[in-house]
């Protein structure tokens, strides 16, 4: 076992396993528990009560987090013709066609988004490989296959703050919220809407307690368990 750092065991020594915190007191501990030079991301990790071996207990979706993740996201278009000036309009960073294809072929990746209209999907199928594995592949389910005139609100909100959630083979959902440089207000504001996504993707398959546990933590700090009676009351729903 590799042996654990003094900072590390430090950020630890701030943490009770067995109690569960407000989200309020888990971005004041992980603030307290932060030990490196640079702005850490801060995630949230959920456990769900889903079997992801059954296909109507999937758990996908989209949130828009009203302060965005701390980035600048670049974000990719495959389109033709008329809708190029729309997404370019919009804030799109590379638009085009069989040219950008072929440039991914070749190794580049050097986008966080990518969005397609219908009648590029059949061009981009044979990036499967490449993209799939990074989670880069348009998909219509993610929300990133936009019809023409659709465009520019889909490369907007890519730009803004829109994150993808999915779960994962061990029933759980990772997910960025933000920065820890963000203040409170904004850190928990983003949390909400991640939440709210979440519980408003439930599928109809999902029986019992929908969200088992929600653990924050930071790049490199330790995870803190929230109790979810305050963490699911932020939610709208």
């Amino acid at each position: 076992m590799a042996k654990q750092g003094k900072k590390h065991i430090d950020a630890l020594a701030l943490i009770e396993r067995d109690k569960t915190y407000s989200p309020e007191e888990a971005i004041s501990i992980a603030r307290r528990a932060s030990h490196v030079k640079f702005d850490e991301t801060v995630e949230l990790h959920l456990r769900m009560g889903v079997d992801p071996r059954h296909a109507d207990q999937q758990v996908r979706g989209i949130a828009m987090l009203p302060h965005g993740l701390g980035k600048a996201v670049r974000v990719l278009v495959f389109t033709q013709g008329e809708p190029e000036k729309a997404a370019r309009d919009a804030g799109a960073d590379y638009v085009g066609a069989d040219e950008l294809v072929k440039k991914i072929e070749e190794g580049w990746i050097e986008f966080d988004v990518a969005i397609a209209t219908p009648d590029m999907m059949p061009k981009i199928g044979r990036l499967g490989k490449i993209l799939g594995r990074r989670g880069l592949m348009p998909n219509p389910k993610s929300g990133t296959v936009a019809q023409p005139g659709d465009l520019g609100r889909v490369v907007g909100d890519a730009r803004k703050g829109r994150v993808e959630f999915k779960l994962d083979k061990t029933a759980i959902i990772h997910t960025a919220v933000g920065k820890l440089s963000f203040d409170d207000k904004k850190l928990l504001e983003n949390v909400a809407a991640l939440i709210d996504a979440v519980v408003k993707a439930k599928p109809s398959g999902a029986k019992g307690q929908f969200i088992k546990s929600i653990s924050l933590t930071t790049s490199m700090g330790p995870g803190i368990k929230l109790d979810l009676t305050p963490t699911l009351s932020m939610t709208t729903t």
